[in-house]
C-alpha cells in the first residue's frame, strides 16, 4: 500500500513542477513582449560588478579605450541604464564592455548580422530572450571570476594524493593486520585539517562554479536555434568547457546543501570524502582544468554576451529614431535630426562639419554643453553597436577624447587650472595619433584669467585642430570666435529670448557668432536690485567701448 502512495506523490510533484515551469515561462513571456521597446524598470544597477568583465579584459589591441574621464564627462553611465534591454548578466556584463571598447570596423560584422536576424525573426528573439533569462540572478555576475581570477595553488595540493591512497591502504591493510588502523587516525585527522581548509576554496568558487554550469546549458541551448547556429561555425568552445561538465557538477552540488552533516547520508558521504580527499582533489582538478580552458570560457561568455547585446540593441532600435552610421573616409562630419536620448523631448540638430571643427557659443542652460555630449556619445554607440540616435550619421571612425568635468583636486593639492593643464597635456598627447580622433572641449582653461585663458585656448585648440582630427568647443569667450573663425573652424551658437518676461531656450543649433547676450537682462528679470543693473549695464558699455 505505501508504495502506491509513494508513487502517487512522485506522480504529483512531477505534474505539480510542470505546471509551476509553463506558469513561469508564461509569466515570462508577458513580461518580455510588455517589456520590448522600454528602458528596465526598478533594476539596481550594481556598476562595480557589471564593469568587472571591462577592467579585466581591457584589449590592448583595441581601436580606443573609452577613458574614465570621457564615461564621466558624458555621462556613460546613465546611457548604458537607458539602452541596457539585456536579459542575463552576462549580457549586461559584455554590453558595458562593449561601449567602452571601440573595436576595428570588421569587428562588427558578426554582431550586425545578429541585429539583423533578432529585427526580422520575432520567434527567434523571444526564444533567445527566455533561454538567456536563466542568467539573470545577481550571482551570474560571478561567471567572470572563472575568466579573469588568478587562481593560486595551495601548498598543500602535492599531499592530497599521497594522503588519500595512504588512507586506502590503511584501510584496506588493516582488515589483515590491525596495527595498520592506528594509522588511519592521525591521516584522518590532517584529512579532515585539508578537507575543511579546501572548503574555504570552494565557498568562495561556489557561485561562479553554478553560474558556468547554468551558461554551458544556456549556450546548447541556443546552438539549438538553426538560426543561431548557422552564424557560429565554430563552437569548439563548447564542447571543451563541457568536458569539465562532471567537476562543474559536483562542485556546484554542494550550492544546494545547507549543511553539508544535515543528515546522516551526508555525513558518511562526508566521511567518505574526508578520507579520501575527494571533494579536494576534485576541486584542484577543476582549477586546471580551468586555467586550461580560460580561452573556452572567455568565448563561452563572450557567446551568451554578444546574443544578448544584439538583441537589446534591437529593443532600443525599436523605439527611437536611429539610423545605422556611415563612416567617412576624410575630415567629413554630417549629422541630420541628432539627439541625446536621455533627455526627454530633446530638440534635435543637424550639422555638417567637411574640413572644419566646431566651435560652439552661448550662454548658460542654451544647450551647448548638452550639444557637444551627444555628439559625443553617438559616435562610441555609433562605432561599438552600429546605431546613433539621429535620421543620418556620417563621421570617421575615430578616437573620442573630451575635457569637460575638470575639478581641483584637494587629495594631490592640484588647483583647478593646474588640473585642466594636466587633462588638455593628455588630448595633446593623443593629438600625435596617426588615427582620426574627436577632442570634445567644455570651457577651455576657465580656471585662469581671461587675457591668458583666450590666448592659451586660442592655441591648443589650433595645434588639435590639425589634418586628421576635429575639435568641438564650447566656451563663453566670443574672443575665440574672431581668433578661429579663419582657422578651420566653423561658428555656431545657441541662444535664449525673453518672452513675456520669461526665459526661454530653444535648444536650436544656430550658424555664426552669437551677436545677443542677455545676461544683465536675465539679472533683472529675476528682480536683482535696480542700481546693480544700471552699474553692470555701465561697465558692459565701457567694455564694449559704446
Amino acid at each position: 500500500m505505501y508504495q502506491i502512495v509513494i508513487v502517487l506523490i512522485i506522480v504529483f510533484l512531477i505534474i505539480y513542477s510542470n505546471y509551476i515551469n509553463k506558469k513561469n515561462k508564461k509569466k515570462l513571456l508577458i513580461s518580455i513582449e510588455e517589456n520590448w521597446g522600454r528602458p528596465k524598470k526598478n533594476e539596481n544597477y550594481n556598476f562595480n560588478s557589471i564593469q568587472k568583465y571591462f577592467i579585466n579584459n581591457l584589449n590592448e589591441n583595441a581601436f580606443h579605450v573609452v577613458s574614465d574621464r570621457t564615461k564621466e564627462d558624458v555621462d556613460l553611465d546613465e546611457l548604458f541604464k537607458y539602452i541596457d534591454r539585456t536579459s542575463s548578466k552576462v549580457g549586461q556584463q559584455y554590453l558595458y564592455y562593449k561601449i567602452r571598447v571601440i573595436q576595428n570596423k570588421d569587428k562588427n560584422i558578426l554582431f550586425n548580422k545578429l541585429v539583423q536576424l533578432f529585427e526580422e525573426d520575432e520567434n527567434v528573439r523571444i526564444k533567445c530572450q527566455i533561454i538567456l533569462s536563466k542568467l539573470n540572478s545577481y550571482d551570474s555576475y560571478d561567471l567572470e571570476e572563472l575568466i579573469n581570477r588568478d587562481f593560486i595553488k595551495s601548498r598543500y595540493v602535492k599531499y592530497l594524493v599521497p594522503l588519500a591512497i595512504t588512507s586506502f591502504l590503511a584501510i584496506l591493510l588493516g582488515v589483515f593486520y590491525h596495527e595498520f588502523l592506528l594509522l588511519i587516525i592521525p591521516v584522518f585527522i590532517v584529512n579532515l585539517i585539508l578537507h575543511f581548509k579546501n572548503k574555504d576554496n570552494i565557498n568562495s568558487l561556489i557561485s561562479a562554479v553554478n553560474q558556468l554550469k547554468i551558461s554551458l546549458k544556456v549556450s546548447k541551448e541556443l546552438l539549438k536555434i538553426k538560426k543561431i547556429i548557422n552564424l557560429f561555425p565554430d563552437t569548439l568552445f563548447v564542447d571543451d568547457v563541457s568536458e569539465v561538465s562532471f567537476k562543474t557538477k559536483f562542485i556546484a552540488f554542494q550550492r544546494h546543501l545547507a549543511n553539508d552533516i544535515m543528515t546522516i547520508f551526508w555525513y558518511i558521504v562526508e566521511l567518505l570524502k574526508v578520507f579520501f580527499n575527494l571533494e579536494a582533489i576534485i576541486f584542484h582538478s577543476f582549477i586546471d582544468s580551468i586555467i586550461k580552458r580560460n580561452n573556452s570560457i572567455n568565448e563561452l561568455f563572450k557567446f551568451i554576451g554578444i546574443i544578448d547585446i544584439a538583441i537589446s540593441t534591437v529593443s532600443v532600435k525599436s523605439s527611437n529614431t536611429t539610423c545605422s552610421p556611415e563612416f567617412s573616409e576624410g575630415k567629413l562630419m554630417e549629422f541630420e535630426e541628432l539627439i541625446h536620448p536621455i533627455i526627454e523631448n530633446c530638440v534635435s540638430n543637424s550639422i555638417i562639419l567637411d574640413k572644419n571643427s566646431l566651435l560652439l557659443t552661448g550662454s548658460n542652460m542654451s544647450g551647448k554643453t548638452t550639444f557637444i555630449r551627444t555628439i559625443a556619445i553617438n559616435p562610441i554607440l555609433a562605432q561599438t553597436l552600429n546605431f546613433a540616435f539621429a535620421k543620418k550619421f556620417k563621421i570617421p571612425f575615430f578616437k573620442i577624447y573630451s575635457s569637460i568635468r575638470v575639478s581641483d583636486n584637494l587629495l594631490s593639492n592640484t588647483s583647478y587650472y593646474l588640473q585642466e593643464v594636466l587633462v588638455i597635456k593628455e588630448l595633446i598627447e593623443a593629438s600625435e595619433s596617426t588615427a582620426p580622433c574627436l577632442f570634445i572641449l567644455d570651457e577651455i582653461f576657465k580656471g585662469t584669467n581671461t587675457i591668458e585663458r583666450i590666448s592659451g585656448g586660442k592655441a591648443i585648440l589650433s595645434y588639435l585642430n590639425n589634418t586628421n582630427h576635429f575639435v568641438l568647443v564650447s566656451t563663453h569667450d566670443i574672443e575665440l570666435t574672431v581668433l578661429l573663425n579663419n582657422n578651420n573652424f566653423d561658428l555656431y551658437h545657441f541662444t535664449e529670448s525673453i518672452e513675456n518676461n520669461n526665459l526661454y531656450f530653444d535648444h536650436k543649433l544656430k550658424k555664426g557668432i552669437l551677436k545677443e547676450r542677455n545676461a544683465i537682462r536675465i539679472l533683472e528679470l529675476y528682480n536683482y536690485p535696480k542700481n546693480i543693473i544700471e552699474d553692470a549695464q555701465s561697465v558692459k558699455k565701457t567694455l564694449d567701448g559704446k
